[in-house]
């Protein structure tokens, strides 16, 4: 056992206890809506919920599963979030193999790195933005909430540099064996960079699934909103048409549980996703951050 000394163990329990404290008041919220959502209206209303349900009932999920709206906003919000992240995730790797060649290789990779550096300094605004996904036809479809947000230009130089850590002798290996790029880049760097590309993946994915401003501007039509957009819609513009309900719905189930259902169902995909990749996200962040 490495020695600690006193001091350290102080730092260690005073650190400990500060990030156990941090995590329980990032828990808390997500608790409260939780049992919001499982309380009774006349609890719900009356703010007498905590931590704990008060008169447990379900109705509230019933009638969110059961709102065509709900889902159709759910399914919009899967579809735009498991394409984004392909799309984003394959320009970046294609782009971040191809620029982390050296000059001699690649003529012309410094040019187009300042290229993609300009466009992260420099944005062009949101009325050009919206000028030009207009102008292509993109408004109202999904490829308007994708593409315009395709290429994160800082995720593409985490990406970059990752490539350009490892070591050149795994490609000339490659490439004398008659590898050519395509092979280099899916049977060598891909399977070294899970790491890198789970912690980006984590990123673009929960980019997207919270992104809901776009989702606003690009849609006219609310039946194609995404869950956020949707979401928005109703708790902070308090549309409650959007919720599915009607007048004798609201006498029996408040409007606030509904809402709560909805928040906490729209938080969970994530919340099943990171722990998947919550091993690779680890390791992403610090790999290559100290060198030999």
């Amino acid at each position: 056992m490495p020695y600690k000394s006193k001091a350290y163990r102080i730092f260690e329990i005073c650190n400990t206890t500060f990030l156990s404290l941090l995590a329980v008041l990032c828990v808390l919220p997500l608790i409260h809506v939780f049992s919001i959502s499982l309380s009774s209206s006349a609890a719900a209303m009356g703010n007498i919920v905590t931590f704990w349900p008060v008169d447990l009932t379900f109705e509230a999920y019933m009638e969110t599963l059961g709102n065509d709206n709900f889902i159709r906003s759910l399914w919009i919000g899967v579809q735009r979030t498991l394409l984004g992240t392909l799309i984003s995730m394959t320009v970046i790797v294609l782009a971040a193999y191809s620029l982390a060649k050296e000059e001699g290789r690649f003529r012309g990779r410094t040019v187009y790195s300042w290229f993609f550096v300009f466009t992260m300094l420099f944005h062009a605004g949101l009325i050009p933005t919206y000028l030009v996904v207009k102008g292509t036809g993109l408004t109202n479809t999904i490829w308007a909430l994708v593409i315009p947000g395709a290429v994160s230009v800082w995720n593409l130089i985490l990406m970059l540099n990752f490539f350009r850590a490892l070591p050149k002798e795994l490609e000339e290996a490659a490439l004398i064996d008659g590898a050519g790029h395509f092979t280099t880049l899916f049977r060598i760097f891909i399977p070294i960079s899970l790491p890198a590309m789970a912690t980006i993946s984590l990123f673009t994915l929960v980019h997207h699934w919270n992104s809901w401003f776009d989702g606003m501007i690009y849609m006219s039509d609310a039946s194609r909103y995404p869950l956020s957009t949707f979401l928005r819609s109703i708790i902070v513009a308090e549309d409650f048409t959007k919720l599915g309900l009607t007048e004798d719905d609201i006498k029996n189930i408040s409007p606030r549980t509904v809402k709560a259902s909805q928040i906490f169902i729209g938080a969970l995909p994530v919340l099943a996703v990171y722990p998947f990749l919550q091993r690779y996200f680890v390791k992403g962040m610090v790999l290559g951050s100290v060198k030999e």
